[in-house]
């Protein structure tokens, strides 16, 4: 999960610069650098949240809104929140170390 999270925040900013590029704000000439990246980061982005979402059980549903939010610009900070929470329910539900039972018998 930890690897999606990174992967989210780099293809949502790699995005913004291929945007910012259309609208002036960086200069036509790293279009193909930076476009080279995104597209990497992207399909980056594509397997891992597959792998995440086979991991988590979440539903296709789920899975949609977090591919739909990759094409959306400023939706990867959803995603963000929307996987904070999610390791926030997941550590809580698991047992605190010293609950956990020893299962090796000697």
């Amino acid at each position: 999960m930890k690897y999606f999270r990174v992967s989210s925040l780099l293809e949502g900013i790699s995005y913004l610069l291929i945007l910012s590029v259309t609208f002036d704000f960086i200069s036509r000439d790293y279009i193909f650098p930076l476009g080279l990246t995104h597209g990497v980061l992207f399909i980056l982005y594509l397997m891992l949240s597959l792998y995440s979402s086979h991991k988590r059980s979440w539903s296709v549903t789920v899975w949609l809104l977090v591919f739909f939010a990759s094409i959306i610009p400023f939706a990867f900070l959803a995603v963000e929140l929307f996987l904070r929470k999610e390791l926030k329910e997941s550590s809580s539900d698991r047992p605190a170390p010293s609950q956990t039972t020893d299962s090796i018998s000697t």
